[in-house]
């Protein structure tokens, strides 16, 4: 056996059913061995990609996505997916081929020191120097990825390295013991939310890697107080419980933000500084929270907790509704979800062409079943996917909103149909994140994947046109020109699809999301709502 062949075995060990990535001179040694592995490689057309479909993997599965590249340019590549993936806390491995050992230490063809470039981007990132120290490092990189906070490893492994004899064997997986926040501070905690008169609970990501929704729910059940969501935490609870404020997170005022304005109390739960930065909602510091979640928390001058509850969440957010007694129930709530609802609901009829935003996204919301899947890509249409794209359950809407990387949809969705075959899924993408990893249509076509992409076309970067007017009043450098999207799908075997007006949408999406293969919709969106909100976003007064 050699290291490569060792390396393979590791993985094996670790659970992989994936590699996503491309063969290339310095790592041809592990694809020769993945021919005789339990492991399926995936082929890409470009290394983002892969490093896109194995953060999307991590996220959906919990284990750690492995992607794999050749060295240089081929590992440059990688990095925009491995720092996604370290920012929105998806378990990841990237291993990359590099030069030998004995021709590092010179002026070298294609030779970067891979292990220093992906340091600043990972949680981990070591080079294999010693065959036998291959099982080591690979029960390493996946404990460090999977750990909470999970996150990117990398693993290099030099060609020369990878050829030699390898003595050694895959070591045993252990799993962490669950841990409960100490009796003392649960008591603290339930006397807090006792003695608040308009308590309110942010919930994040860190719920849904925890496969607390359950536990979550039960809480709110119990205290019924009103809770929101970030944009990563869609889903940890249903979108349609009575106390559920929907999503925060919008850089612009919105209805929730009427409900921090009057906390006097928050609640996080599983909640990243990184997802909706604390200084947006607690800028002066002045909010008391009591911080719940699997790690301590970030040091932050506007996220200070009063107290901080931490341990496995389900078991904490349990032995803490056991603990605690319901709130009495806050009227005007009731009337702000009511108003949240009320807004959502008025473009059920709205029959404008170009498409409004709202209503391409309340007609996905009625076509799609609580466990299906919309992947969003960053842009415009991904503050809108935030506001108006409601979840029943966890897992059900990914958006990338640590690092937040264009591109980053089609090739999650090929990740999410592998993981979840039985289900729908669909990317929602603007043209200009479409066009950066469109290639991998043909990855989609290749494995036989059904999913859909539907492109929001506006014919320009419409989130920094939208940003450029609220700062300067007018817009430059934002606009494009698009292929026709429909031939570019059909040129590579993917059903394409034009809508020509709103009463067009619904029948276009229910039949591309019945067909056997990709789909792609060109949508043509309505993006001066943009401006609209953001004037009405001016102009919401509270009444607190």
């Amino acid at each position: 056996m050699n290291t490569a062949e060792l390396l393979i075995a590791c993985l094996e060990n670790e659970g992989v059913e994936y590699i996503f990535g491309l063969p290339g001179e310095e790592n041809l040694h592990v694809i020769e061995a993945l021919n005789d592995s339990s492991i399926q490689f995936i082929t890409t057309r470009h290394e983002q990609g892969a490093a896109f479909m194995a953060d999307v993997y991590g996220r959906l599965t919990g284990k750690a996505g492995v992607c794999l590249s050749t060295l240089g340019p081929g590992a440059t590549n990688l990095m925009t997916g491995v720092a996604d993936a370290n920012l929105d806390g998806a378990p990841l491995i990237a291993i990359t081929g590099q030069v030998g050992t004995d021709r590092m230490h010179i002026e070298s063809h294609q030779y970067l020191d891979l292990v220093a470039m992906f340091t600043p981007v990972t949680q981990w990132s070591s080079q294999i120097v010693r065959p036998s120290n291959t099982p080591e490092t690979v029960r390493k990189a996946f404990k460090i990825a999977q750990a909470e906070k999970p996150g990117a490893v990398h693993i290099d492994l030099p060609e020369n390295i990878a050829a030699m004899a390898a003595p050694g064997r895959p070591l045993h997986v252990t799993r962490r013991e669950q841990t409960v926040a100490a009796a003392a501070d649960l008591a603290e905690a339930a006397a807090l939310i006792a003695q608040a008169q308009h308590p309110l609970m942010l919930v994040g990501n860190g719920v849904i890697r925890a496969g607390a929704s359950a536990a979550l729910t039960a809480l709110v059940d119990r205290l019924q107080i009103p809770v929101a969501n970030t944009f990563m935490g869609k889903g940890a609870i249903s979108f349609e419980h009575p106390r559920s404020l929907w999503c925060v997170g919008l850089q612009q005022r919105d209805f929730i933000n009427c409900g921090l304005d009057r906390a006097d109390l928050i609640i996080t739960v599983g909640y990243d500084l990184i997802e909706y930065s604390p200084k947006r909602w607690n800028p002066e510091g002045r909010l008391p929270i009591i911080h719940i979640a699997r790690e301590a928390a970030e040091i932050d001058s506007s996220y200070i907790p009063k107290l901080e509850l931490v341990g496995d969440l389900s078991a904490t957010l349990l032995a803490l509704a056991g603990q605690s007694a319901s709130v009495a129930t806050d009227a005007y709530t009731t009337t702000l979800r009511q108003a949240i609802v009320a807004e959502y609901e008025q473009y059920a009829q709205d029959d404008g062409f170009p498409l409004k935003p709202q209503k391409i996204l309340y007609v996905l919301r009625q076509v799609l079943g609580p466990k299906d899947i919309v992947i969003s890509d960053v842009g415009a249409h991904k503050m809108w996917i935030a506001r108006h794209y409601h979840c029943y359950e966890p897992n059900t809407c990914l958006i990338s909103n640590g690092f937040a990387a264009m591109g980053i949809a089609l090739p999650g969705a090929i990740a999410a149909k592998l993981v979840h075959p039985d289900r729908k899924i669909v990317a929602v993408m603007g043209d200009g994140g479409f066009m950066i990893n469109s290639q991998e249509l043909e990855t989609a076509v290749r494995l036989g994947l059904a999913f859909v992409v539907l492109i929001f076309n506006d014919g320009g970067y419409g989130l920094i046109e939208w940003k450029q007017n609220n700062q300067f009043g007018h817009a430059s450098q934002v606009k494009f020109g698009n292929p026709d999207f429909v031939k570019y799908a059909e040129s590579m075997g993917v059903k394409g699809y034009r809508v020509s007006s709103a009463a067009e949408l619904m029948p276009t999406l229910e039949a591309a999301l019945a067909w056997d293969g990709p789909t792609l919709i060109d949508c043509p969106v309505d993006y001066r709502e943009n401006l609209k909100f953001s004037e009405q976003a001016g102009k919401l007064v509270c009444q607190i």
